[in-house]
């Protein structure tokens, strides 16, 4: 007890918020730790970053092996910084890395390709020769929209005519081949502004359906679980469509059979729904008098079974005697005057 005594309380404090702190930072870089992490850190240079963003996948042969940690701009190349799960597969001296597309919408994933023998060595880094990065659709649109907006459609028309004009004399095939040439650069001149707005609301459509990515991913999966769904009850929605043509067959075989006996019944129906529609102003002024009688019936009966009402002046009042006057108040009424 006297041991306990005499610990000082900012010591152990202190202590404590130093254990605190390792096991939260613990806790958020569990995976970079080397016996709960159990991967292997990697590098390898791009010429572009091609749209990798850090904690997309990196994959073998389409089997998710690890995740990018780092992308960032290193002199005159990107330095792609990426993990692989210990349980991943052995890396050869002469891996390559490519940037691939992922989703038709530009998600991307970095994927390794072992080669070579021995081990890939973490420390070195893959080199330009052995990366390749895609072309982004997104830019690949915008460069197309900004480069037909640099071309002189008319000029561009003016010098093919004048090719065309120059190879006159030439065989009848590279005439042909020029006139079409020709006529196509008017074509691209006179519909010069429907192509650019054409590009233009292009590349809007690309940018949008690419910023709603996780949107349409997350749609289409969840058409694919509801077309599972279906395929696992086919049997069942089979079963069912079976079942209904077989009671729409049995419900025509009864009215078949019992058309003697229903035809009249409708008819008599038919009649019978007429005569209300004739009389449906009268209805509706019987339920309109009928409510007060309801409404006053039902508060006759609504304490109990009996009935609570009243009827005035049944039973006459019984005659109260009158007292006779007082002297003294006769005094008093008297002096009052």
């Amino acid at each position: 007890m006297s041991r306990r005594r005499e610990r000082n309380p900012v010591t152990v404090g202190a202590v404590g918020l130093i254990l605190l702190a390792g096991l939260l930072y613990a806790a958020f870089n569990a995976s970079d730790l080397p016996l709960i992490g159990g991967g292997t850190t990697y590098a390898a240079r791009f010429s572009e970053a091609g749209g990798l963003r850090v904690a997309d996948e990196v994959r073998v042969a389409g089997v998710k092996v690890g995740e990018v940690r780092a992308v960032e701009l290193a002199g005159d190349h990107v330095r792609v910084e990426f993990r692989v799960d210990g349980d991943g597969p052995r890396l050869g001296e002469r891996t390559g890395a490519a940037i691939r597309i992922r989703t038709l919408l530009g998600r991307k994933y970095l994927s390794l390709e072992p080669a070579g023998p021995g081990r890939l060595d973490p420390a070195t880094e893959i080199p330009l020769s052995r990366t390749v990065a895609p072309y982004d659709v997104v830019e690949a649109f915008s460069d197309l929209t900004t480069t037909t907006e640099r071309i002189d459609t008319a000029q561009l028309a003016k010098a093919l005519d004048t090719l065309s004009a120059t190879f006159a004399n030439t065989p009848e095939e590279v005439r042909g081949s020029l006139e079409g040439l020709s006529r196509l650069s008017r074509t691209i001149a006179s519909r010069d502004a429907q192509l650019r707005t054409l590009l233009a609301r292009a590349n809007t459509v690309s940018k949008v359906l690419s910023d709603r990515d996780q949107e349409l991913v997350k749609l289409l999966r969840d058409g694919d679980l509801l077309l599972k769904e279906i395929r696992a009850r086919r049997e069942l929605i089979h079963q069912l469509l079976v079942t209904t043509q077989e009671l729409s067959t049995q419900v025509s075989a009864l009215v078949a059979d019992n058309r003697a006996q229903l035809e009249p019944a409708l008819k008599r129906l038919a009649s019978v729904v007429a005569l209300l529609r004739d009389n449906q102003e009268s209805l509706d002024k019987s339920i309109e008098l009928l409510a007060p009688f309801v409404r006053v019936f039902a508060n006759t009966l609504g304490t109990g079974p009996w009935f609570d009402t009243y009827i005035p002046n049944l039973v006459p009042l019984p005659a109260t005697p009158r007292l006779p006057a007082s002297p003294d108040s006769s005094r008093q009424t008297g002096g009052g005057r």
